[in-house]
């Protein structure tokens, strides 16, 4: 029962192949593997692949056992497990989620730099969504603990909101985005990320993540900040994203599409132990 465990800027995932494993994936199993104290520990689990074809399938979990539809970060991670696997050879390749088809290309290989088209945006309020009349959500006022937010919301196949401000920090982030995350204003939950604009080609955020919490890199986080800054006029169409785990650059294209490059650790891989095996059987 074999696992795999890699890093993207610090946000840490687990690969379980269905291939090499026989675990139910459900809530419980996620949540105990997932567990920095009595599991492995990670940011989620990457299952699969599985093929349809010759299309190449991913489920992604949250480590509250949710199902996530996309992640960048993850993205990158299983196509590196893919490349490690021997299941692809090639330089350009798909990965199928939830949400459709995300290409994928392998820029480097040591060190591992993958670029990701991770797809158009979109602000419109039913698509992300967010609650109350058909519109684009920008630069709208949200009131949390008393005080006025400027938030900007978005999808990229999964909800995020962007909130710009002069200082941010991961300790604002902890405080004001498990409120936001699980405000009735998204009927879905969402990703929250405070924006600081350091120029016209670099920001800085700070991430609470749907089902995560607090996290120190993500790639749809990075490409969701990105496009609501350059929406509001902030920033180019090349932006450097900084995090507390490292930087992605983004790229955001005349035709919406947003592409992201980034590098992947491979960190280790192991067994399960027979206690272990049985604690998730018995689930």
């Amino acid at each position: 029962m074999h696992f795999y465990k890699y890093h993207a800027l610090g946000n840490d995932y687990i690969v379980l192949d269905p291939q090499k494993v026989n675990i139910d994936i459900n809530r419980e199993n996620i949540k105990l593997i997932c567990h920095r104290n009595f599991g492995v520990g990670s940011d989620g689990i990457l299952y699969g692949p599985s093929f349809t074809g010759e299309k190449i399938n991913l489920r992604i979990f949250n480590p509250d056992g949710s199902e996530a539809e996309k992640s960048g970060n993850g993205i990158r991670i299983f196509s590196k497990y893919l490349i490690d696997a021997g299941y692809v050879t090639r330089k350009n390749f798909y990965v199928n989620t939830i949400v459709g088809e995300v290409d994928v290309e392998v820029l480097e290989y040591e060190p591992v730099l993958i670029k990701i088209d991770m797809g158009a945006v979109t602000f419109i309020s039913s698509d992300i969504p967010v609650t109350g009349k058909e519109r684009e959500v920008i630069n709208e006022t949200l009131e949390i603990k008393g005080i006025p937010y400027k938030i900007t919301c978005l999808s990229i196949g999964n909800p995020h909101c962007v909130i710009p401000l002069e200082e941010i920090s991961g300790k604002k982030a902890k405080e004001i985005g498990p409120i936001i995350e699980n405000n009735s204003l998204f009927p879905n939950r969402i990703n929250v990320q405070l924006l600081k604009i350091i120029d016209r080609k670099n920001i800085n955020i700070e991430i609470w993540e749907r089902g995560a919490g607090y996290t120190l890199a993500s790639g749809s986080s990075s490409c969701a900040a990105a496009s609501a800054a350059h929406k509001l006029g902030m920033v180019d169409r090349n932006i450097r994203v900084n995090m507390p785990g490292g930087f992605l650059d983004i790229e955001i294209e005349e035709n919406g599409h947003v592409q992201m490059i980034g590098p992947v650790s491979y960190v280790a891989e192991g067994n399960f132990s027979y206690e272990m095996l049985a604690k998730l059987k018995a689930i």
